[in-house]
């Protein structure tokens, strides 16, 4: 008998796919086998037959299945592509979805970075279900979503991979530093493909390891021997007392893909740098999934928090304690309350200096599992508080630990740039983080140019210069003053940018971090012109239009082999953002096209870039970006006689080089001046770029015959 084992997270916070391959011919087979496997919880096999049964008969019935166990192995971009299917219209009739279905595609749109699009379908659940259960989720959700626009990045925090020395693309577990941080305990299988079991005995399980560090990078772990890695289990969750002398872990057993035992053990340190065997712990084990210990002190005593399903709690996986009695026996397990636990999942705590930390889906978070803590002052905990953009994603992010110095720590992520053996996003890997000690910041203040007093209420945005690229970092504004304080990390370089109502944006020099060493304030000075005032107000005239259809710019032209943005455009350009501030329901398409010249394929990619610069034209002036479509069609619409090997001046190639609009969604009607002759909302005369005409065949001269 041979079985397909993909373990992605079961000792974190899901579970594990075994399936029984069979050759399925029949679409009956293919449901039943993929039934079969969705009772053993086997996704992954679960979501290979429902496909290829969907394949065969289109069946609608499959998509929310197919969506559903997407979901589960956290393929969220797939998970989003179906569960968007089921909203789609039938018959021109919109398509009535489930509560429970609208909850997790909401989920999945988070996770994603949708936000608002998971607003309005969260309060759509909140609005309609009956499941008070479900609606008090979909709550928490909200608030994550809502909380994840305005969220900024953590100061000085330097998040990166621990690299593929420890990282394989199966998932990782429950990293611990020890010592100085050059030494690392940790849980995995080290391995990098699917793992089949043909009958005989194979040594699949999760062990702990252990590695080192050297010259600031990671060796090759080495397994903990049988005395800690017992055969036949999953050995995980392995976290420390704070003196280093007793190691405590998890020992797991699987069942039909549902971790049907999950009990704590610890060991004692030898003394030599080793552990000796491992004993089960007293008073947290029973009739439970026991899991994910961390040593920590209550009322000037030791306690273990640890991770339960058992009876008694709030709902999912809580967090429990117990106190320390001596001799590895530990007290009744006690509920951390209302406060600390939801109806959802709180897992993965770890304790240092009289706070907690742990992962959760049910308090407000940016992504699907974030990072929070709670501070605890001799009697009650303190609120729990998101950790912040850095240390959480917009995926899952848990087992979070940091050193006595509290600069440096480990957390284990799926997040995007990870291995993963089943999509980008199904595995977690360990990734260390840094804060750093020298503290950097950069004071940007704004100022009028032309009177040289200060500039009150500019938006300020800070970017980092990544390889040419612009990638934002933070954003301020003050209504009340003209200067903003970034902290910055070391060893890069920014650029601010600043936008006022009333005045042209500025761009500050490059701002470098590269060779700091010393805690420093950097300055930097914006000086933003005012733009003059508008002419007055013309009379206008109402022009109907149509949905998608052109409406050429007579002054949106370019220099050949060209993107930038030519004077004569802002013209065009300041119309159209008039319209797109005047109509805020307008959506439009900016569509910029190249002259014959050049190759195709060229042309179509420069194309695009001048329509990407119109839409940054548009969007550096406080226009939602959301709503403009920048697209290239490059030579492919020739609006006069200059097509492929016609001999022009420059000034008829330039005809061509243009950029148009078309209304997408929006007003049947718009305003313009009457004096405006520039605007032509009938769709121009394109000349198609000629096929090459099939050659001649020359005719043979017959003889003539006497």
């Amino acid at each position: 008998m041979r079985y397909i084992f993909s373990i992605l997270f079961f000792i974190g916070v899901g579970g594990s796919l075994i399936a029984q391959p069979i050759n399925a011919s029949t679409y009956g087979t293919k449901i039943d086998l993929a039934e079969l496997a969705t009772e053993s919880n086997d996704y992954y096999n679960a979501l290979k037959y429902y496909m290829e049964a969907y394949e065969d008969r289109k069946d609608k019935d499959l998509i929310p299945l197919i969506a559903d166990n997407h979901y589960k192995l956290r393929d969220y971009k797939k998970a989003e592509n179906y569960y968007g299917r089921l909203f789609r219209k039938r018959r021109g009739k919109a398509v009535e979805v489930s509560p429970d279905i609208r909850y997790k595609y909401a989920r999945v749109l988070k996770i994603n970075g949708k936000y608002d699009e998971a607003i309005e379908q969260l309060k759509y659940v909140i609005s309609n279900s009956q499941d008070a259960q479900l609606k008090e989720l979909a709550e928490y959700e909200l608030n994550g979503a809502e909380y994840a626009k305005i969220v900024r990045p953590v100061p000085r925090l330097t998040v990166e991979n621990a690299g593929n020395k420890v990282n394989s693309s199966f998932s990782e577990y429950s990293a611990y530093l020890v010592g100085e941080g050059n030494e690392m305990y940790f849980s995995g299988f080290d391995r990098n493909k699917v793992i089949i079991l043909d009958g005989e005995e194979q040594d699949y399980h999760a062990k702990i390891f252990k590695v080192n560090k050297k010259d600031e990078k990671w060796g090759k772990p080495k397994a903990l021997g049988e005395k800690i890695n017992r055969p036949g289990f999953h050995t995980a969750n392995v976290t420390f007392s704070p003196d280093g002398q007793r190691m405590y872990f998890t020992r797991q057993l699987i069942e039909g893909n549902e971790v049907s035992e999950s009990k704590i053990y610890y060991s004692q340190a030898t003394g030599d740098g080793e552990f000796g065997g491992a004993n089960e712990l007293g008073g947290t084990n029973g009739e439970w999934l026991a899991k994910h210990p961390a040593i920590g002190e209550l009322f000037n005593k030791e306690v273990i928090f640890f991770v339960s399903d058992m009876p008694g709690g709030q709902g999912g996986m809580d967090l429990w304690y117990a106190t320390h009695k001596g001799n590895g026996i530990y007290g009744d397990p006690v509920n951390m309350g209302p406060k600390i636990n939801t109806p959802a999942d709180e897992v993965t705590p770890f304790y240092r200096d009289g706070t907690m930390y742990f992962s959760s889906t049910g308090h407000p978070g940016i992504g699907g599992m974030d990072i929070f803590n709670t501070v605890w002052n001799g009697s009650v905990w303190s609120e729990p508080k998101n950790m912040g953009l850095g240390y959480n994603s917009r995926w899952d992010d848990t087992y979070f630990m940091i050193d006595k110095e509290g600069y440096n720590g480990t957390i284990l992520s799926n997040r995007e740039g990870g291995k993963s053996t089943h999509g980008k996003t199904c595995c977690d890997d360990i990734y260390q983080f840094n804060i750093s000690k020298v503290e950097v910041d950069v004071i940007v203040g704004t100022f009028n140019l032309e009177t040289k007093e200060p500039l009150k209420g500019a938006n300020v945005q800070l970017f980092e210069r990544v390889n040419g690229t612009l990638v934002p970092v933070d954003e301020q504004s003050d209504p009340n003053g003209n200067a903003y304080n970034f902290p910055l990390l070391l060893n890069k370089s920014y650029v601010s940018i600043a936008t006022a109502r009333g005045f042209y944006p500025d761009t500050s020099e490059y701002i470098n971090t590269v060779g700091i060493t010393a805690s420093k304030k950097l300055e930097s000075r914006l000086r933003l012109k005012p733009i003059p005032p508008p002419p007055p107000a013309p009379e206008y005239e109402t022009v109907e239009i149509s949905i998608n259809e052109p409406i050429r710019m007579n002054n949106i032209y370019y220099d050949y082999d060209d993107d930038k943005i030519l004077p004569d455009a802002e013209i065009d350009l300041n119309t159209i953002m008039g319209w797109m501030t005047k109509y805020p329901e307008m959506k439009v398409e900016l569509s910029s096209h190249t002259d014959s010249r050049g190759r195709d394929a060229y042309n179509l990619g420069l194309s695009q870039r001048r329509a990407e610069s119109a839409k940054a034209w548009l969007v550096a002036r406080n226009v939602d970006g959301a709503r403009i479509t920048a697209k290239g069609y490059g030579e492919t619409q020739i609006l006069n006689r200059c097509t492929n090997a016609v001999k022009c001046s420059d000034e008829e190639h330039r005809f061509n080089r243009r950029t148009e609009f078309k209304i997408l969604e929006g007003p049947q009607t718009i305003e313009i001046k009457k004096t405006e002759k520039r605007l032509r909302v009938q769709e121009p005369k394109v000349i198609e770029k000629p096929k090459p005409a099939p050659k001649k065949r020359k005719k043979k001269k017959r003889r003539r015959r006497n």
